[in-house]
């Protein structure tokens, strides 16, 4: 049926709108990004004397002042678009975007496209190429182009209650290459199903579920990364299960494991990070002695979205050498949230954490007691129609908002805020000629701050790539 002048009308103000939060990226095509990213964000510093131009909403409001001063070329670009491809398709757009998000957050490991039976070994995995060009305070190294994952998915099941999951990470190129999930489950009952292995932890939903196809942007989310440092997965043991009433799905996850180390502190970045926790050894085993619990709650109502809360705690330090304690037990605790919902045609995704650590006296006040962080995506299906082969191919645009704090709290003897964060934002228009693959054309733009709050250090560019299951 073909579109009423009112339903056409309807989606070219979709379009129109998402173009004015996306030109920054065309800009790279006219040929107007260098200076864009050159040209500073307003005339004078945000620090000066009477400017009243700090803190993070005025970094918010700058992102998104600016990505609309961006826009007004995709907006024409968009409606000529849709004057020359098929017609819109709105349920269609709807069953697309939400195929690679459809399900749990805790059947993720499992809910992937080459696994299409239960009853045999598939292999499988995903690709992902990216082109980056950044400017950092007027300075770049130019384009570079990355492999930056190529990852192998292994998958058997043994019997009719015993499945194995196997997943190696080739991180750019031969960079890295590491073992990131081993699992062997044995399903007692839909609510109790027991697990053990190389497990992925249940910390927030972006662990779960990282793979880079299911996401419209380049960059994972800073929250995911920084404060919680996925990849995290270790060694351990536990349970998880799931309960079906009505409409509602509601899930659990327990798991012992070897907990993150000392590297959380002892790191070449000069502050508090978790990604430095994570050693070759806790694959082998623990440094202390006392493992690390991990788990999650979930609730999910069909067809609307799924909301989680989330735990990791454990000791960090090595305590005790040749029997003798030689330290007290330092605490490292991760408390995380996480939602998704699905509004009509658009999706809301985001999750938020916070890190609350056992630091040492000695170090003093650069390592931070307390972290967190928070993103937040909203994802549109502008376009949806036919395009060589494929009949429902999508056009998705995309913005995102996510704030980072490494050290929460306040100095001791000025009573200064404690600064060391990051505010970013992104805008995006990817197209999926399948669910399963998608090329991302994305505008970033990074405000970093120093512990002592010195004046932002403004970073932007464009990135394109690509990112397929196979």
């Amino acid at each position: 049926m073909k579109q009423s002048l009112r339903d056409r009308m309807k989606t070219q103000d979709y379009l129109i709108f998402f173009a004015l939060l996306t030109k920054g990226a065309v800009n790279a095509v006219s040929g107007g990004f260098v200076a864009s990213c050159i040209k500073p964000i307003i005339p004078r510093s945000p620090f000066v004397k009477g400017a009243k131009r700090t803190g993070i909403s005025w970094v918010f409001k700058q992102l998104i002042n600016q990505s609309l001063n961006r826009a007004i070329l995709l907006a024409f670009f968009a409606a000529f678009a849709q004057s020359l491809l098929a017609q819109d398709k709105k349920d269609s757009a709807q069953s697309q975007m939400q195929a690679p998000r459809s399900g749990t957050t805790q059947d993720a490991v499992y809910r992937r496209p080459f696994i299409t039976s239960f009853a045999n070994t598939s292999l499988g995995g995903y690709a992902e190429a990216n082109t980056n060009y950044f400017v950092q305070n007027g300075v770049t190294e130019g384009f570079s182009m990355e492999m930056r994952r190529f990852n192998i998915f292994i998958f058997s099941s043994i019997s009719s209650r015993i499945k194995l999951l196997a997943e190696i990470e080739f991180e750019r190129g031969v960079e890295e290459i590491n073992l990131e999930t081993a699992l062997v489950d044995f399903e007692i009952d839909p609510v109790l199903t027991l697990r053990g292995g190389i497990i992925l932890a249940p910390v927030g939903s972006f662990n779960l579920r990282h793979d880079s196809p299911l996401y419209e942007i380049v960059e994972r989310p800073l929250v995911a990364t920084q404060i919680i440092p996925s990849t995290l997965s270790s060694v351990g043991f536990g349970c998880y299960g799931r309960y079906f009433f009505g409409d509602f799905i509601a899930t659990y996850d327990a798991y012992i494991i070897n907990g993150l180390q000392e590297g959380v502190i002892l790191n070449g970045e000069g502050r508090t990070f978790l990604q430095a926790g994570k050693v070759k050894e806790i694959f082998s085993e623990s440094n202390n002695g006392v493992p690390a619990l991990t788990g999650k709650v979930a609730l999910r109502k069909r067809g609307l979205g799924e909301i989680g809360v989330s735990y990791y705690g454990g000791i960090y330090n090595r305590f005790r050498r040749d029997g003798v304690n030689t330290d007290t037990q330092r605490s490292l605790q991760i408390f995380a949230f996480d939602a998704n919902v699905l509004l009509g045609n658009v999706l809301l995704q985001g999750e938020a954490a916070m890190n609350v650590l056992d630091v040492p006296e000695s170090v003093g006040e650069f390592y931070g007691r307390k972290q967190w962080g928070a993103y937040l995506d909203a994802i549109v299906p502008v376009w949806t129609g036919a395009v060589l082969d494929y009949a429902t191919a999508t056009v998705n645009a995309t913005v995102r908002l996510e704030h980072i704090d490494y050290n929460v709290g306040r100095f001791t003897a000025t009573g200064d805020n404690i600064y060391d964060e990051v505010t970013a934002g992104a805008v995006g228009i990817s197209f999926r000629p399948t669910p399963n693959t998608v090329f991302r054309l994305n505008y970033r733009q990074e405000f970093i701050q120093d512990l002592l709050g010195n004046p932002f250090v403004r970073r932007a560019g464009i990135q394109f790539g690509l990112a397929t299951y196979f």
